[in-house]
């Protein structure tokens, strides 16, 4: 591994569980794509071709000069350019607390897709927990955000999002939680900063 990509995973410890999903050869969707980092770390790590999803003008460039294949839409307003089972996996990392209509955007993932991959900071982390028992909107590494300046609209926690997919018929096939990027085994909700899944309909 190059010092490049241990950077990476040290910054975003979700794309090495997310890799570990993803197939060799694999078609993924990336929604919210960003600079199309996960993408191309995506193919270096598993030769696995994609387009990204962004809307964000100075993402998109990025993504440009990054040589990842992207589109300017709002995943909002639905996948429907997408064809069902298009790609083998969508992915949405650290987007789902962005989005405003999770429940059709998680259906939409698993229309146009074989397999949804998740991952989302969880808001049941115990340092999220005290600091609103003190009075304060949580802050934290996978919360970085102060609350008057914050992207996120739906916070949410390990607990909410299996219900949320119970509800929604969604079955989770794998998860991982991690914390500072080593995996959480006690108490998940409560020690886990960041979540992970991977999914298909039910």
């Amino acid at each position: 591994m190059t010092a490049a990509e241990q950077a990476l995973l040290a910054a975003r410890p979700d794309f090495g569980a997310i890799a570990h999903w993803v197939s060799p050869g694999a078609r993924v969707l990336d929604l919210g794509c960003g600079d199309g980092a996960l993408l191309r770390y995506l193919w270096q790590a598993r030769e696995a071709p994609g387009y990204g999803v962004e809307i964000d003008d100075d993402s998109v460039l990025s993504c440009v000069e990054n040589d990842v294949n992207v589109l300017q839409v709002d995943l909002e307003s639905g996948l429907s350019l997408f064809a069902d089972s298009s790609f083998d996996c969508v992915i949405l990392s650290q987007t789902l607390q962005a989005v405003r209509h999770t429940e059709g955007v998680l259906r939409e993932m698993l229309r146009v897709g074989r397999e949804a991959i998740v991952s989302f900071p969880n808001f049941g982390h115990w340092s999220a927990r005290l600091q609103l028992a003190l009075g304060r909107m949580p802050v934290s590494a996978s919360l970085p955000y102060e609350w008057y300046e914050t992207p996120n609209v739906h916070h949410c926690t390990i607990t909410d999002f299996e219900d949320l997919c119970r509800r929604l018929d969604i079955r989770i096939r794998e998860r991982i939680v991690l914390h500072e990027g080593k995996p959480v085994a006690l108490i998940p909700n409560l020690f886990g900063s960041l979540a992970v899944y991977r999914c298909t309909a039910g």
